[in-house]
């Protein structure tokens, strides 16, 4: 019998292809707004304005759906019911060096996926934060698995200080053999695994015939091919192709930084914009160019040198005298673009990361498990707040 899921998935689906031309593109590739339908109103927008409407969707969505109707069933198809428990409280000693924001997402997360007296499996695990919370919980025993030596050697040293019943095992889970971590009686768990990581964690669980797998997937796009390989057969049938820049998109929603931050950031947007417009006059090339990440000191110095270290990454020859102000000012109207197309973009980051979460949930079950879907915390706590938690089906034993 198929699932709501399976329903959900092919209606997402659906929407999302009818309306590829508004999210499937790349904003830096435009220099005016590419839907003839919507310039007038986009560009009506004041900046505030343009930031108001990204950080609130419902009015994203209010102001977008007289121009793209199809948007309608947008709210029905991604809504989420928000799971409820008790956030459990812990000793100042086991929490100690857990920033604020972390630790709430970590006590909601166990609130939410503990179970009594169970082994647990805990993967990609860092220091094993998630783990001592479990292990103090009562978790028969935590397995943590962990790429890096020394945050093995730090999580085990915390767990026998702290007299909790927890192994540390460091592996490279894209490499190594993993099977053997895996066992029927356990529940697996993984905090924000990164694309193939939380994968590769799923796979194992899955044929190992794992009792209970709770995860909450993060940065899907992460040590996988550039286009989307699906895990289910609903949606190995589906036309859609994601890339990697798709799958980001689904990761664009971020707590609101600090004033400071988002001015750099804005900064670094516009520099990228008008050393683009000089590549292109100098180079007659009209296709975008993007250049390296940079240490976001750059943007508090001087443009012209931002534009030299550009210029060198891509092996280009400038002139010795360019007028920069007149390409920081076509740096700025670029940027009223591309903000623009982004703002229409961000309207179907839900939605993308709701196909790439169904997708997951549909290989769950076909795998033979029960599985539900919930929205763990609020998301000014972590936007990567959707919870999976899949149990073994009787039959599937």
């Amino acid at each position: 019998m198929r699932s709501s899921f399976h329903s959900q998935f092919l209606a997402l689906d659906a929407l999302l292809a009818d309306t590829r031309q508004y999210w499937q593109l790349l904003a830096f590739d435009h220099t005016d707004i590419p839907w003839p339908e919507l310039k007038s109103a986009l560009l009506s927008l004041s900046d505030e304005q343009v930031t108001a409407l990204d950080h609130e969707p419902a009015d994203l969505l209010a102001f977008l759906l007289p121009h793209i109707p199809a948007l309608a069933t947008l709210p029905e198809l991604t809504t989420l019911a928000q799971a409820h428990a008790s956030r459990p409280e812990f000793p100042f000693w086991l929490s100690n060096g857990i920033k604020g924001r972390k630790l709430t997402q970590l006590q909601d997360f166990v609130a939410h996926v503990y179970q009594a007296k169970r082994p647990v499996l805990e993967w990609c695990a860092g220091k094993g934060h998630l783990g001592r919370l479990l292990a103090y919980l009562g978790a028969e025993h935590v397995d943590s698995v962990e790429l890096q030596a020394a945050l093995c050697q730090q999580g085990q040293h915390s767990a026998e200080q702290q007299k909790l019943a927890m192994t540390f095992h460091c592996a490279d889970v894209l490499k190594d053999p993993v099977a053997h971590y895996f066992k029927p009686r356990q529940q697996a768990v993984a905090l924000h695994a990164c694309g193939r990581l939380h994968q590769t964690f799923m796979a194992e669980a899955c044929a190992a015939g794992c009792e209970q797998i709770s995860l909450s997937p993060c940065c899907y796009h992460l040590f996988t091919e550039p286009t989307y390989q699906p895990m289910s057969d609903v949606a190995a049938h589906s036309t859609l192709a994601l890339s990697h820049s798709d799958m980001k998109l689904a990761l664009q929603e971020t707590v609101t930084a600090p004033g400071r931050v988002a001015k750099i950031r804005k900064r670094e947007v516009q520099w990228r914009l008008a050393f683009d417009a000089l590549r292109r006059d100098v180079t007659g090339d009209t296709q975008y160019l993007s250049v390296p990440s940079v240490n976001k000191a750059i943007f508090s110095g001087a443009f012209v040198d931002f534009c030299h270290w550009a210029a060198e990454q891509k092996q280009l020859d400038l002139p010795a005298h360019f007028d920069a102000d007149h390409y920081l000012a076509q740096g700025r109207s670029r940027q009223r673009i591309t903000e623009r197309i982004e703002l229409v973009r961000h309207a179907f980051r839900r939605a993308i990361e709701l196909w790439l979460v169904l997708d997951r949930v549909l290989y769950l079950e076909q795998a033979g498990y029960d599985v539900s879907l919930a929205e763990f915390c609020h998301k000014s706590l972590t936007p990567r707040n959707i919870l999976i938690q899949a149990i073994r089906c009787q039959s599937a034993e």
